[in-house]
C-alpha cells in the first residue's frame, strides 16, 4: 500500500476528532516506523494547521522519529538519578561499543536518550526493545540486544 493511501486511511479514522494531531502522528509512526516529512502537509491540510505546526510537534516530542529506527532501539535515561550513577559514562561506552552516536541509527541499532524510565532506585536505567533494564551496563545491554536478535 502506498504512503498516500495509508495516510488517507489514518486521516479518515480521525476525521472530526478534537485534538487529533497527536493520535494521527502516533498512527502514522506505527504504520511507517517514523513520521515521513511527506506526511506533514496532508496532515496539516486535514486539520487546518500549517505545515510548520505539524513539523514543530514532530520535532518537539522525543518519541516521534523523522527516520526509521533500527531493528533494536536502546534508550538510556538522562535524568538526574541516572546521571549521578554513571549514565553519561554508560552512553559514552555504548557509543564506542556499538559504533553509534546518541540520537542516531547505525545498522540495526538506534541509540536514544530518554528522560526518566521510573527506575531511579536502580540507576543507571535503560530500555532495550521495550524491556526495562536497571543497573544497566554495556555488557547487559549488548547481551539483551544479542538475545533479542537470536
Amino acid at each position: 500500500m502506498e504512503i498516500n493511501d495509508r495516510l488517507a486511511e489514518i486521516l479518515a479514522v480521525h476525521r472530526g476528532r478534537e485534538g487529533a494531531l497527536l493520535p494521527i502522528l502516533h498512527d502514522v509512526q506505527a504504520a511507517f516506523g517514523h513520521v515521513p516529512e511527506a506526511s506533514y502537509q496532508p496532515i496539516a491540510d486535514a486539520l487546518r494547521l500549517s505545515r510548520a505546526e505539524v513539523a514543530g510537534v514532530v520535532s518537539f516530542y522525543h518519541d516521534f522519529r523523522d527516520a526509521p529506527a533500527g531493528r533494536h532501539v536502546i534508550k538510556v535515561c538522562r535524568a538526574e538519578a541516572c546521571q549521578s550513577m554513571g549514565g553519561a559514562d554508560l552512553i559514552a561506552r555504548l557509543e564506542t561499543a556499538l559504533g553509534v552516536k546518541l540520537g542516531q541509527t547505525k545498522g540495526d541499532v538506534t541509540l536514544e536518550a530518554v528522560y526518566c524510565l521510573g527506575l531511579c532506585a536502580c540507576a543507571p536505567a535503560a530500555q532495550v526493545d521495550g524491556q526495562l533494564v536497571g543497573r544497566a551496563s554495556v555488557a547487559r545491554l549488548e547481551a539483551l540486544v544479542a538475545e533479542v536478535a537470536a
